[in-house]
């Protein structure tokens, strides 16, 4: 048992799993909310592959402290979704979506550091970029329901919101288009707090991409010189 946890967290904290990991953010990101529309899957299912993204970022830290508090992060998580799915008021679902996004903010540094925890650069860093890319608009996607849950404020537009899980693809849609600044008009912020959200997405979409694309060239130019 030992030995299979050893390798688990060696396959984790190697480049390679950077490919399943996008994988997975894909299909949590783009083909998720498609078949929530269609009926092809339910609520349960997402809210599993948000513990399983969670569950490996215990795998994916390297750093003591780092394993605790993933760990502490998930179980917390756990506890609040078991609570909620067994018909308990509102209140529950903030606290649950609160741990949800402290989880996700989490597991953003922990792909980060791992992004960056040396000066190679190949094709599973690109493919890492990508990843924390996707996974801020998952934490776009969960600040966004949070306001909407705590003020009855978020988004408006061409949209109706159910107030449960079904709205993920809603949210995840929005926190999008906010994040690579496409703004096709049809759902809009409301309230000052959706607004200044919806800004701070566009600044982390333009601001990212040029971050860490000059952070890779660097690294790529010191890993030429050694």
């Amino acid at each position: 048992m030992k030995h299979t946890l050893h390798k688990i967290k060696n396959y984790w904290l190697s480049d390679a799993s950077f490919v399943t990991l996008v994988v997975m953010l894909m299909f949590m990101v783009f083909v998720m909310p498609i078949l929530l529309e269609q009926g092809f899957a339910n609520i349960i299912i997402l809210n599993v592959l948000f513990l399983v993204l969670y569950f490996i970022g215990i795998f994916s830290s390297k750093e003591r402290w780092s394993i605790y508090l993933s760990s502490l992060l998930f179980f917390a998580h756990l506890i609040l979704q078991l609570i909620r799915f067994d018909d308990t008021p509102k209140e529950y679902y903030l606290i649950e979506r609160l741990a949800g996004l402290i989880n996700m903010s989490q597991f953003i540094l922990i792909n980060i550091r791992l992004l960056f925890r040396d000066t190679n650069t190949n094709k599973y860093r690109i493919i890492g970029a990508i990843n924390v890319y996707l996974l801020f608009a998952l934490m776009g996607a969960f600040a966004f329901e949070i306001l909407n849950i705590h003020t009855g404020k978020s988004i408006t537009g061409n949209v109706l919101l159910a107030n449960n899980d079904m709205d993920y693809s809603v949210y995840i849609y929005y926190s999008l288009v906010s994040l690579t600044t496409v703004g096709y008009g049809d759902i809009y912020p409301d309230g000052m707090s959706a607004r200044m959200l919806s800004v701070m997405l566009s600044v982390i979409g333009i601001l990212y991409p040029a971050v860490v694309i000059a952070r890779l060239v660097s690294n790529n130019g010191k890993s030429n010189q050694v």
